[in-house]
């Protein structure tokens, strides 16, 4: 069985909601996911990390991340 779930990647002041499909079998506790998806998560992680906002978001939603204070 496959189920499309969404992965939150946070790298400095940007977020990315990035789809991975996930394995379930009969013979595992957990669910796996495919290199290629790996691949791609590490790929969005690397490129938030340059600050490539055009590169991680073929993968996904980019979010720019505003901190607030508490008052």
């Amino acid at each position: 069985m496959t189920k499309t779930s969404i992965k939150l990647i946070h790298e400095g002041k940007y977020a990315a909601e990035v789809p991975i499909e996930l394995h379930y079998n009969d013979e595992s506790w957990s669910p796996t996911m495919s290199g290629d998806d790996a691949l791609k998560l590490d790929s969005v992680r690397l490129a938030l990390r340059r600050g490539d906002v055009a590169e991680a978001s073929k993968h996904g939603r980019v979010f720019e991340l505003t901190p607030i204070t508490a008052e």
